[in-house]
């Protein structure tokens, strides 16, 4: 099949084949893959190449694409899981291309179930990385990086949203020895005759006098131990969530025995804080899922937040059954749509299963979709979206696990059940509608809540990320590799994650 790019394809081709190591930001359905196809072409006449690929069902997917677009075989390509013996992997690495997920990358390449740059298996002449946002911290993409990193291969990033922080964006150009920038957003010339339109709306609700009357019991909570830990030093960010994250290293990193009750406190508030936003963006039915799970915990932390006579009062108001204000207004919408394929977007897996029943007693054929967990396995996921694909319901009711690459066509549109702070996130989520055809994003905000604040933290950080990022495209920009040692930064102590949380969790 012949290769036939886009105007806006050819020049980014042409700019990582005259410039090298390159970033390509491109909105979601826009055709990063068909770029990625064509340096594959070009590179695979040099040596081997590798396609990384953060998920399994993406890397099948990514695989038939060029098996099916290159016209090539299975003698040429391979796709790679930790599914295979690691003595058929070591097989299928001696391949032309190699599709497959970074964690059995990495631990092939320590295992040596695959070597670098022996005479039998030379370096790679080119690495994709697909999703590349995540190239962060001690993610198996950046280990990776740092060991294929030379010379003679060609690195090329692929994403829609690097994210909106200099210092993130950055870091992911490090970690891949880039300097090199192409973005193109809907609004760029050589972009527009092929963007799909799309609208967007944001519908507001209100808390009902319920809903407000539990709210003003967990802010009494909050405000008692906030000024507890004020009193202590550690005066909490409450209106921050990043900044609140953080303290929490404050308190750990202080040589001083007083850490230990800070902690406990500043666990309560996490909890107190935690119900709020279930409360504000969810429900009361979330709310109650986590006030059970508490009474089943053994912390300091849940034992001192169980005695609160304030917390009766919540789980008594609890009891009542109320939906949230948002659910009869997504009801309401989505019957309006009927017939057309939407995915509905939350970021609880409760109020997923309670969003899906929901609108199946009001007629509405609608199916979760969630990551592998509770029973949830691989092949459920892909006869889900297999349905969802041959219209056997309308409406998917999806996690996180929906927003990134996975091919499912002709959305007619996309509802946020709450806005989400991430900018990469909100990204990937409204680059489901308005692939093939127009479509339509609808996002569903509760006034006065954490809702409206992660709304415009996101849009701020887009606008952000893009400003960034067409500035370095414009003058040009520098990355300095990162080395080993910030890995280190992560665990100074040299303890696991599993070890420091099992030392924690006490708190």
């Amino acid at each position: 099949m012949e290769l036939i790019p886009r105007a806006y394809q050819l020049a980014i081709y042409t700019s990582i084949m005259q410039k090298g190591n390159t970033l390509v930001v491109l909105p979601t359905g826009l055709g990063k893959t068909l770029i990625g196809l064509m340096l594959i072409k070009e590179k695979m006449k040099q040596g081997r190449c590798l396609f990384l690929t953060p998920t399994k069902p993406l890397a099948k997917q990514h695989y038939e694409s060029i098996l099916k677009t290159l016209e090539l075989s299975d003698k040429n390509v391979s796709l790679v899981s930790g599914e295979s013996t690691p003595k058929k992997r070591k097989e299928l690495y001696t391949v032309d291309i190699v599709v497959a997920t970074p964690q059995t990358i990495n631990n092939d390449i320590d295992n040596l179930v695959l070597q670098i740059g022996t005479k039998e298996s030379p370096v790679f002449s080119l690495v994709i990385v697909d999703e590349c946002h995540r190239t962060i911290g001690n993610y198996a993409y950046s280990k990776i990086a740092q060991k294929l990193v030379n010379p003679k291969t060609l690195f090329v990033g692929l994403t829609a949203s690097p994210g909106g922080r200099r210092e993130r964006i950055k870091e992911v150009m490090g970690w891949l020895n880039i300097n090199n920038v192409e973005i193109r957003s809907h609004n760029d010339p050589d972009v527009a005759p092929y963007v799909q339109k799309s609208t967007a709306t944001w519908v507001q609700v209100e808390l009902t006098d319920h809903f407000k009357e539990i709210k003003g019991e967990l802010d009494k909570l909050t405000g008692k131990y906030a000024q507890r830990l004020s009193g202590m030093g550690f005066p909490p960010p409450l209106k921050h969530k990043g900044q609140f994250m953080q303290l929490r290293q404050r308190i750990l990193n202080i040589p001083s025995p007083i850490k230990y009750p800070a902690l406990v406190q500043y666990s309560v508030l996490l909890h107190t804080l935690h119900m709020t936003e279930l409360l504000e963006t969810q429900g009361i039915y979330p709310l109650r899922g986590y006030l059970e799970k508490l009474a089943g915990k053994d912390s300091k932390s849940a034992k001192l937040l169980l005695n609160e006579p304030g917390l009766a009062k919540i789980k008594e108001l609890a009891a009542k059954e109320e939906d949230h204000p948002k659910m009869p207004v997504l009801v309401e919408k989505l019957k309006v749509m009927k017939g057309k394929k939407v995915i509905v977007f939350a970021q609880y897996r409760a109020q997923i299963a309670r969003i899906e029943r929901v609108l199946q007693d009001n007629g509405i054929a609608a199916k979760l979709f969630v990551g592998k967990k509770d029973g949830v396995t691989r092949k459920i996921q892909e006869e889900t979206i297999a349905q969802f694909r041959e219209g056997k319901f309308d409406v998917l009711v999806a996690s996180s696990i929906a927003e990134e690459g996975l091919d499912i066509p002709a959305v007619d549109a996309v509802i946020f059940y709450e806005p989400i702070p991430s900018e990469i996130r909100s990204i990937q989520r409204r680059g489901r509608a308005a692939r093939l055809k127009e479509g339509e994003v609808i996002v569903l905000m509760t006034l006065g809540t954490r809702d409206e604040y992660y709304y415009h933290a996101s849009k701020n950080r887009e606008k952000k990320m893009k400003t960034i990022l067409s500035g370095m495209m414009n003058k040009g920009s520098e990355a300095k590799p990162v080395r080993a040692n910030e890995l280190a930064k992560n665990n100074e102590t040299g303890e696991t994650k599993s070890e420091k949380q099992k030392k924690l969790s006490e708190f």
